[in-house]
């Protein structure tokens, strides 16, 4: 006893001690093997275009997207999420340069798989807004609104093509009712039954996505708070898990992630499937433009970040500092 009353018995400082001790104890660590890339390619470019909202991210040509591809490979990254961009005349109501064989996407798809096959998980974004002129996620019926059935006629032949090219995992991400289920049966009735789907499970309409839509070129005119999931709710992500797993799901995804922790962890909580986490490009814009300015330590603050997305739960996270990470991993 001290006039100060008992010293603790129980020090938890005691594990924070040295770099070694806090090492040694930690709950969670990152590795190559949890990240993925998403990668924009655009139609038409003879050099890469740079993204001014992601300072570092670029649309790329194909033959600079193969190069990447290699050099996450080479860093271990596990896996890479391609997004194509067509030129604008090719953009119609229907969205038909993303069924095209030779549309942007199928083409870096088959660009990917022969610089790298298997080595690394080749996945690709299943969805028509980069290709529609109106930039929304489906097809658009006589009041303008997006017409979910008739848009999952064209999810499955988008998984079609995509699978026909050579991609192992696609990713349906419209958030149309159903599309989990008609993409499993497209695949397995062309003879595509080991392409895996990745589902945007719970996939929210963010405010965050400002500089993706810069990514892709999009030509989306008012909002997508009809097939985007409300922020104010998590009951509704639970029962689209529910679905996309009865549907055939081989893994589902919260996006996007550090402001959906919550949603994350209750998703990591439920399931026995692998989950994913979409570090989308206005949490990337954020941290850049902190750092830009002096106010954030900038690589601290990504693996800070990227720390809380595991620890919530995350067994894969799509971020664009994907190679950059591995490599100092």
């Amino acid at each position: 006893m001290t006039k100060y009353g008992s010293f603790p018995g129980a020090r938890p400082r005691r594990l924070r001690t040295t770099p070694a001790m806090r090492r040694m104890v930690a709950e969670h660590r990152l590795h190559p093997a949890d990240l993925i890339l998403p990668a924009f390619v655009r139609e038409g470019i003879g050099e890469p275009v740079p993204i001014s909202a992601m300072p570092g991210v670029v649309q790329h040509t194909r033959d600079t997207l193969r190069k990447a591809a290699v050099e996450a490979v080479d860093a271990g990254v596990a896996g890479i999420m391609l997004f194509g961009v067509p030129e604008d005349a090719k953009k119609d109501a229907a969205g038909t340069a993303g069924t095209d064989p030779d549309g942007i996407l199928q083409v870096a798809i088959r660009d990917v798989k022969a610089e790298v096959g298997d080595d690394l998980v080749i996945m690709s974004d299943l969805c028509l807004d980069e290709y529609t002129d109106h930039g929304h996620c489906g097809v658009l019926d006589a009041g303008g609104r997006v017409d979910n059935d008739a848009t999952l006629e064209r999810y499955a032949e988008m998984a079609q093509v995509q699978a026909d090219a050579g991609v192992h995992v696609v990713a349906p991400s419209g958030m149309m009712d159903g599309q989990v289920g008609v993409v499993r049966d497209a695949l397995d009735q062309t003879g595509h039954e080991d392409v895996s789907i990745l589902a945007y499970t719970a996939k929210y309409s963010s405010a965050f996505y400002g500089p993706f839509r810069e990514a892709v070129g999009s030509s989306l005119k008012g909002d997508r708070k009809t097939y985007q999931q409300d922020p104010a709710n998590l009951r509704e992500s639970m029962r689209e898990l529910a679905l996309d797993l009865e549907e055939g799901a081989d893994m589902v995804m919260v996006k996007p992630a550090l402001p959906y922790l919550d949603v994350l962890a209750k998703v990591a909580d439920a399931v026995d499937v692998p989950v994913a986490a979409y570090q989308i490009s206005g949490e990337y814009a954020m941290i850049e433009a902190a750092a830009e300015k002096g106010w954030i330590d900038r690589d601290k603050a990504i693996l800070e970040a990227l720390t809380g997305i595991k620890r919530a739960g995350a067994d894969m996270i799509l971020t664009y500092w994907a190679t950059e990470v591995a490599r100092g991993l």
